[in-house]
């Protein structure tokens, strides 16, 4: 189902000149006319060979409760908030081997583009993507947040990766050999640069990620490994890496300059190691990544420094379902069709974001389940626990050394 733009302006024209013979009927009259003639020639384009259009989205209804280092500034008493985690709609079409998707996100009074897409397949597999897109690094960053099986991503996810960034990259499965590669060049404005340097030149960032799977229904193992250089051009980069897996809270935990400074970097290296594997209704998976500071000024203690993170997780479906895993992203979705379904869930995840002088590390814990009514209505909720350590802790919560978290989500599709 495809059309072109000539077809479909001219459907437009012809649903809108067909009117001119009511013209002696009420404005109302000719304007119910004119729009049932433009959904007449609209549906017929949707029902030809040469159009394919798709409207989507998604709802996101978040409740929060924390305490402790959460709400350190308020002595750790207890906080909370009710809101719109996300409320996207997308529109994507096919014109032969060329798509696009565009991803709007809406808050209160404002919209912002999330993604960008237009994409060209070839016929051995190569697809050519622009605009604005996902970096492919971390596994847990790439999964979407609609299939996601916690309510907030991995504190490495969170830190990592800088999720949709203007650029264009290219991507290949082999089927055969179950090796994918995706390499991409993006604008480097992401960790506090501005994507241009002291001398307004623009600034690039290049990743590459190499996966390999053995996959078959309820039978994955994926191996992966990501690596990306990012010109900073003299930004500092930006102190909090990660809230702690709680949205809503007024302190970041994972700060790597709070007791210090932050630092002006030349450049930022990141790598990371991704791990999978499922057995009919159980899933684990595991990711470590670091980070390298290159900094401006060579005699800085930050120079050289590098972070680095972990988390590992497990799920299990109650009744059995199973995590779908598509190769050709290498990534997992949540089942088709599911209805009616518990998904149990576990996560530990550690970011070392401390030096000698300053700087925080952060362990945390979760505990979830998800209630799945059907593939487009799923309730869930996690426990969250968090330990504080490291060099600024102090002046970052005080004596809240830990803090506690309830989240609660309401996700609806359509």
């Amino acid at each position: 189902m495809k059309a072109s733009n000539t077809q479909l302006a001219l459907a437009v024209a012809a649903a809108l000149a067909s009117t001119s013979a009511f013209a002696q009927k009420s404005d109302t009259e000719q304007l119910q006319q004119q729009l049932d003639a433009l959904q007449k020639e609209v549906d017929s384009l949707k029902t030809s060979s040469g159009f394919n259009l798709e409207f989507g989205g998604r709802v996101q209804l978040d409740y929060n409760y924390f305490d402790g280092a959460y709400n350190a500034d308020n002595d750790g008493a207890g906080g909370s908030d009710f809101f719109p985690r996300r409320i996207r709609t997308y529109v994507e079409s096919e014109h032969g081997n060329w798509d696009h998707k565009l991803l709007l996100e809406f808050a209160e009074g404002t919209a912002e583009i999330v993604l960008a897409r237009v994409r060209y397949a070839f016929d051995n597999g190569l697809k050519v993507k622009a605009g604005k897109i996902r970096e492919d690094m971390s596994l847990n960053a790439l999964t979407s947040s609609k299939h996601i099986n916690t309510i907030e991503r991995s504190t490495l996810a969170n830190t990592f990766s800088p999720f949709f960034r203007w650029g264009i990259s290219a991507y290949q499965y082999f089927k055969d050999s179950g090796l994918r590669y995706a390499v991409g060049v993006y604008k480097s404005d992401a960790f506090g640069a501005s994507g241009h340097d002291e001398d307004d030149k623009l600034t690039l960032a290049v990743t590459g990620r190499l996966t390999w799977s053995s996959a078959a229904p309820g039978d994955v193992i994926h191996l992966g490994a990501w690596h990306s250089y990012r010109d900073m051009g003299g930004n500092d980069l930006s102190a909090r890496f990660a809230r702690g897996e709680v949205r809503e809270t007024n302190v970041r935990l994972v700060d790597y300059a709070v007791g210090g400074e932050t630092a002006a970097l030349d450049s930022m290296s990141q790598s990371g190691l991704e791990f999978a594997y499922q057995a009919n209704a159980f899933t684990l998976e595991a990711e470590y990544a670091s980070r390298y500071l290159d900094t401006v000024d060579s005699s800085n203690d930050l120079d050289g420094e590098r972070f680095d993170g972990f988390h590992v997780s497990a799920s299990y479906f109650l009744g059995g379902e199973q995590r779908r895993y598509k190769a050709g992203s290498a990534l997992f979705v949540q089942p088709k069709g599911i209805k009616d379904a518990w998904e149990l869930v576990a996560r530990v995840s550690q970011m070392n974001a401390s030096s000698k002088q300053q700087g925080t590390d952060v362990t945390t814990y979760i505990l979830g389940t998800s209630y799945y009514l059907s593939s487009d209505i799923k309730f869930m909720g996690n426990l969250i626990y968090s330990d504080v350590d490291g060099a600024g802790a102090s002046t970052l919560v005080g004596d809240e050394d830990s803090g506690m978290g309830i989240s609660a989500r309401m996700q609806y599709l359509f």
